[in-house]
């Protein structure tokens, strides 16, 4: 009988991957060993069962076919929470915790404002909120159905009370007015879109493409929710890194108040924040 020590299944699957040239090898061998035999690589004391080295070698494939690592582990965590995701869902990314972090300071001194995300996608911006404003109403909005079924799944394995809503969110509003409209929309241009990392090629065009300059959602959502938002109320997008300028000027010319532009962790331009009157 052949045994599978961890610590040479690790090795392998190292230089498999190094071999097909994928990035960061050794996170994403530990990664599909853990995630296969549910236990911490260093913490192993058995060899991997022919079970699991075959499973191991099939989540290896996928990799190799340049499928992202957390399509592949069917998670991904979040602001500290779990999310799943999986195809037809964007994935969350540390960046998109800056604008969580911004929603989060706006609303420290309101015991219980109402909130919406739209493209929420896997709901990780809506739920991050709602976990730490217990007391906010959270509205979340999204026209995929795949993206939707994630976003439930999210909402039931946390606990929390986000609302759904399945909306286009360039034509359709919903009932009432917030305190906070925070998006992460697609901002992705023609021609990014035409030039993306193969593991990006992976998710949903509808969650990254925005037209020939990517700024069709930022000035649509800024006009047609305007009227969402109480008086005084937060409007707060997430950016691509060069387009801090051209949304802080659509939210003028919009009429929008106090812009400000907030930088993520590497100095990048991230998060445009406005109020209306």
């Amino acid at each position: 009988m052949v045994r599978h020590d961890p610590t040479l299944v690790y090795k392998e699957i190292v230089d498999t991957l190094a071999d097909y040239g994928i990035p960061d090898v050794e996170f994403d061998a530990r990664c599909i060993i853990e995630q296969v035999t549910g236990q911490k690589l260093m913490l192993m004391r058995r060899d991997l069962t022919e079970e699991e080295y075959h499973r191991v070698h099939l989540l290896t494939e996928r990799r190799i076919l340049r499928e992202p690592l957390q399509y592949i582990l069917g998670e991904w965590e979040f602001f500290g929470m779990r999310m799943f995701v999986g195809e037809g869902v964007l994935i969350p990314r540390p960046d998109t915790e800056v604008l969580v972090e911004t929603v989060l300071e706006w609303c420290r001194d309101l015991p219980h404002p109402r909130i919406i995300d739209l493209c929420t996608g896997s709901g990780c911006i809506a739920l991050a909120l709602q976990k730490h404003l217990p007391g906010a109403e959270v509205h979340a909005l999204d026209i995929s159905d795949a993206a939707l079924a994630y976003a439930q799944r999210n909402i039931d394995y946390h606990r929390l009370p986000v609302i759904l809503h399945k909306r286009d969110v360039l034509c359709e509003t919903v009932p009432g007015r917030f305190d906070v409209i925070v998006s992460n929309p697609p901002y992705l241009t023609n021609d990014e879109m035409a030039h993306l990392q193969p593991e990006i090629r992976y998710e949903p065009a509808l969650a990254l493409a925005a037209g020939q300059n990517g700024q069709i959602y930022y000035d649509r959502i800024a006009t047609l929710w305007k009227d969402a938002l109480n008086p005084g109320g937060l409007l707060a997008f997430e950016i691509g890194e060069q387009q801090g300028k051209t949304v802080s000027g659509y939210l003028k010319w919009h009429g929008y108040q106090n812009i400000r532009v907030i930088r993520d962790y590497a100095h990048h331009d991230r998060v445009v924040t406005a109020n209306v009157p």
